[in-house]
């Protein structure tokens, strides 16, 4: 009912969780990654750092070595498939910063509420295939459960167990005992051998930051007065991820110090979860291939044309998401459910190239 009083309307805050993708981010998809077969299989062709040996003499014919020796794996990606329903009744309704006083557009309101609904189903999509990869490069497994704690996929990409330490010794929250660098670069001698690739990149759970920055060993080597071991410089470059600086740790690794405090909410206990855990530090090589893959959702019949005429068939997402779209209707005309979905999958193809220490343990 209107009285004699005005009201002005402002525009209306939408807000929205973000997905950063901060780990996926470190591995590719190029269009080979992109398939519509159930299986993903791939090929790792190993190298070692072996030095040549002189022949005695010319008589001699060359030293003999091996070539083309390859192993292969073949995985079957989870399959994410999210939906929701739009009901007619509802669209009559005052849409979020709409006039009140004006006759509602039944499609336009349906329009713009499938792209909120697809906004949304493609952020838990986002934020699943974040969740593999902070589980590959903190053990090289995947393991995904469901909201009664059943899990509906895992994979063992058996990874050397000599990258997935403990600290020597526990690094204390008060700096008092462990040996951070040493323990760095302890894991990075081994991941130079193994990866045949220069570790450069550390990301650290909150926790292990903080234990970190307290020990003094490390406040001695960020201290610009005694040289150019490190030094920081915190600054936010996106994807929920903040850029701390740098250190020399060994004299031989210079190494990228990142912090990541963006997670999810757990599917079975629904508490707040960080993507890299507390007391997680997570080491990168450089220019090592970790690749994202995407399979399509396989349809028999095309999707219903009345909605597919403001919806993609295949969703591919500036951030790299690719999204099978589907959308049909109920026979009264009343009702529409879109669904989205891809069988994404995280592959640590250079698996030799990646490991984690745990501070607050010398076991793994």
């Amino acid at each position: 009912m209107s009285d004699r009083s005005t009201v002005h309307l402002l525009d209306a805050y939408f807000e929205e969780a973000e997905a950063p993708l901060f780990l996926t981010g470190f591995s590719q998809s190029p269009a080979t990654n992109f398939h519509t077969t159930e299986e993903v299989e791939y090929d790792v062709q190993r190298s070692r750092e072996d030095v040549a040996v002189p022949i005695p003499d010319l008589s001699l014919p060359p030293r003999e070595n091996e070539a083309n020796v390859y192993t292969s794996k073949r995985v079957k990606p989870p399959i994410y498939d999210e939906s929701f329903t739009l009901n007619a009744f509802n669209m009559i309704g005052r849409a979020p910063g709409q006039n009140p006083f004006t006759n509602p557009d039944y499609l336009a309101n349906a329009t713009r509420e499938t792209f909120v609904g697809m906004r949304k189903l493609e952020n838990k999509i986002r934020r699943g295939i974040e969740l593999q990869w902070s589980q590959v490069l903190s053990t090289g497994t995947i393991s995904l459960v469901d909201k009664s704690g059943a899990t509906i996929f895992a994979l063992d990409y058996e990874p050397k167990a000599t990258h997935f330490v403990g600290a020597s010794a526990v690094w204390a929250t008060n700096g008092s005992t462990g040996d951070p660098l040493a323990d760095l670069a302890s894991l990075a001698t081994v991941l130079r051998r193994d990866g045949k690739r220069q570790p450069r990149r550390i990301v650290f759970g909150d926790s292990a930051w903080q234990r970190f920055l307290a020990n003094a060993k490390v406040q001695a080597a960020l201290d610009s007065r005694r040289g150019v071991l490190g030094a920081l410089a915190p600054e936010t470059r996106g994807q929920g991820a903040t850029f701390q600086g740098n250190v020399w740790v060994g004299g031989h690794y210079s190494f990228e110090l990142w912090t990541y405090d963006a997670g999810f909410n757990h599917p079975q206990t629904g508490t707040f979860t960080p993507y890299v855990a507390s007391n997680h530090v997570l080491m990168m090589s450089e220019g090592a291939r970790l690749d994202t893959t995407f399979g399509a959702i396989p349809t028999i019949v095309p999707p219903d044309q009345r909605v597919m005429s403001f919806l993609p068939p295949r969703f591919a997402s500036e951030t790299g998401v690719d999204m099978t779209v589907m959308a049909w209707c109920s026979p009264d005309g009343k009702r529409v459910q879109v669904s989205a979905g891809t069988r994404a999958l995280a592959i640590p193809t250079a698996i030799d190239t990646f490991g984690r220490i745990r501070v607050d343990s010398t076991s793994p």
